[in-house]
């Protein structure tokens, strides 16, 4: 089975783009909302999240999400520092995973920050989903309530498409002119003969 790694930066498309190799039956590990559900329940990241921003990071037993984002985003060192908490866990989960989606031509594993994490050792091929960045801020503030300058701070603290698209197999172009499908299906092809 090949591992396929899928990436992007905030409002790319990744999402939309994982969904349609979903409907083509191809399992796909969503490793965001995995290192949400860890980052409340899992000791090592609880702990160490604890000891790098402060005990009132969680309430109630979930981090605010929220809060963290405000401090890591305008602190590359904490944010380096969080990812170092979270990403070593959430690779583990990873093969755990894995190994109970073995019997698929190849898997997915989505993560926005592939490269920067570290995860893109995890995987074979590696696809890029860009988009301009004006429609990925418009994107994000529609679906996240946040200010441009909020997502735009976002995007600067990830690795530049042009950085990814380099280092990567296959590139989706996700904007308003290119149609997503075909592309989608022109890579699940080739996947599926190099298996």
């Amino acid at each position: 089975m090949m591992n396929v790694g899928i990436t992007g930066g905030i409002g790319s498309g990744k999402s939309t783009v994982c969904k349609i190799f979903e409907t083509l039956d191809i399992p796909v590990y969503y490793s965001d909302w995995h290192a949400r559900i860890l980052s409340d329940t899992h000791p090592d990241i609880v702990s160490g999240v604890t000891k790098l921003l402060g005990g009132s990071i969680y309430q109630s037993g979930k981090m605010d999400r929220k809060r963290v984002g405000e401090i890591v985003f305008n602190d590359k060192e904490k944010l380096n520092a969080l990812n170092h908490i979270i990403h070593p866990v959430v690779a583990a989960h990873f093969e755990e995973w894995k190994m109970m989606h073995n019997d698929y031509p190849y898997i997915l594993k989505e993560a926005a920050i592939l490269f920067e994490s570290g995860a893109y050792k995890q995987v074979d091929q590696i696809i890029t989903v860009s988009a301009p960045v004006d429609l990925r801020i418009d994107r994000v503030v529609k679906r996240d309530g946040i200010s441009r300058e909020d997502v735009l701070s976002r995007i600067n603290n990830q690795m530049k498409d042009e950085d990814k698209i380099k280092q990567s197999d296959y590139v989706i172009y996700c904007n308003d002119v290119d149609l997503v499908i075909p592309q989608v299906l022109e890579i699940h092809h080739a996947l599926i003969d190099r298996d």
